[in-house]
């Protein structure tokens, strides 16, 4: 992050623009939004800076840059059509540490101007650095479009409300209030301009938690997905959203983990061989946090039941009676066939599928061998990179051809993905000769041989625009 971030309180502050074109012009609208008390400094102001002079809305100091209008000023703004005057006010702001910008040069100034979208009293900045202006532009037009003019009515009457909240609801209570507001019939009310209806709705919602009994806390099973976080549910997203505490497995990727509630508590509790977080350490934190009132969402690779031990958390949480939500995710085995174009099933080729680990000693012995050495059944092994071997030579012993295809994929649906393909007999060998690592998934049966090379194809659409990369739900 190349620019922190910040809303600055300008109201009555003085501020000062260099500079009296159409530039300067935009410029000093902004400020005056703000509540500015604003000095442009131009030898002429165009029509309508001088308009706003003569209303006396703005001060007009007449000449080329004077350094000595800087002592005092909150922001300065650099707005003329010479570079190098816009460098040396940069400078000089720079010298006496006031906050300086160069329109069209990021680089002299030390604050940029970003897009606005202005809802007020909601204020919606869009900001590229100073890389791509022209793109943050179009992503504030974008907005523009799909943020409903409501809006600001909605968070001036958020605003009206608070102080009465924070008088009716305990710290605890208070959040998970907002969020259903914020998501039910007063925020429609609002946002379809009925501010009366809206503080009706409100006062009654408030007045029945304020008497409700005090909520438990809950835990979501949710699924991660293979990796691409692109590919979490919406429902998964809302519940990372509204979550107190996350739960992670060790393999779930920082970019999904970066899409829970900023200040949710993240506390990784993955496996590793001879280590990690116990099955039973895992129940005990989750129920220890649930039964705080904390809203606990155990993140977990793929989907919570496939091979998950989802089956086990649930147990768990129902035998201390603490409510308990499954959200579902694609799992490793249907993410990574997608990802690398490999049908899992396919008429004439593949008309069974099975899923199995290779994880624990045991497991192996408990799979029906025979039905899964039969031809024209595709074989999906997690976590059996360190068992191929075995795998192989089970299959090959009952029945399976040696020159049955078979894809190795690691790190499917990432960036990282790699997918190595042959035939059944040289399996081990291959992830020997390629240097495989977990997490990867092995597919064996004919469809394997259509798996394609490398990383994975992206959206073609996230090159159209913004409609492509974000959507944007607001539920009423």
């Amino acid at each position: 992050m190349n620019y922190f971030p910040l809303f600055a309180d300008l109201s009555d502050r003085k501020c000062l623009v260099v500079g009296g074109g159409e530039v300067a012009e935009r410029k000093v609208r902004l400020l005056l939004a703000a509540g500015a008390r604003v000095t442009v400094n131009a030898p002429i102001l165009g029509p309508g800076l001088a308009g706003w002079r003569d209303e006396g809305r703005i001060t007009h100091a007449q000449g080329r840059f004077d350094a000595g209008l800087l002592p005092g000023q909150r922001l300065v703004i650099a707005a003329t059509t010479d570079r190098s005057v816009n460098r040396q006010v940069c400078a000089a702001s720079e010298r006496l540490g006031i906050l300086a910008n160069a329109v069209d040069d990021p680089a002299a100034g030390s604050f940029i101007v970003p897009a606005v979208v202005d809802r007020d009293p909601l204020i919606v900045a869009v900001s590229s650095g100073g890389a791509a202006p022209v793109l943050a532009r179009r992503l504030r037009q974008w907005l523009e479009v799909v943020l409903p003019h409501g809006l600001g009515a909605l968070a001036r009457l958020a605003g009206e409300m608070r102080r009465k909240v924070k008088r009716r609801l305990v710290p605890a209570a208070r959040r998970g209030f907002w969020e259903a507001q914020l998501a039910g019939r007063f925020a429609g009310l609002a946002l379809a301009g009925e501010e009366s209806r809206a503080r009706q709705a409100f006062h009654l919602e408030l007045e029945r938690a304020a008497t409700a009994p005090a909520a438990s806390g809950s835990i979501c099973l949710v699924g991660a997905g293979p990796g691409d976080p692109a590919l979490l549910t919406l429902k998964a997203l809302r519940r990372l959203a509204e979550a107190d505490v996350v739960l992670h497995d060790r393999l779930v990727s920082s970019e999904t983990l970066a899409l829970a509630r900023r200040d949710a508590e993240l506390i990784a509790v993955g496996k590793y061989p001879g280590g990690g977080w116990t099955q039973q350490e895992i129940h005990q934190e989750m129920i220890r946090h649930a039964t705080a009132g904390r809203r606990v969402v155990r993140l977990k690779g793929g989907d919570p039941f496939v091979f998950g031990r989802g089956g086990e958390e649930l147990a768990a949480a129902q035998a201390a009676r603490i409510p308990c939500e499954i959200v579902p995710g694609i799992t490793a085995a249907l993410g990574c066939g997608a990802a690398t174009g490999l049908p899992l099933t396919l008429r004439g080729s593949a008309s069974a599928l099975t899923l199995i680990t290779a994880q624990g000693g045991d497991e192996l012995d408990t799979l029906d061998w025979p039905g899964l050495g039969a031809a024209g059944h595709t074989v999906v092994v997690y976590m059996g990179v360190g068992r191929a071997a075995a795998i192989r030579d089970r299959l090959l012993g009952h029945g399976r051809a040696p020159a049955t295809p078979v894809a190795i994929i690691e790190d499917g649906t990432m960036t990282a993905q790699r997918c190595v393909k042959g035939s059944l007999a040289e399996l081990a060998e291959l992830i020997v000769r390629h240097d495989i690592r977990a997490p990867a998934l092995l597919v064996i049966g004919e469809t394997a041989a259509l798996a394609r090379d490398g990383s994975p194809p992206r959206d073609a659409r996230s090159s159209a625009g913004p409609a492509g990369w974000v959507k944007v739900a607001l539920a009423g």
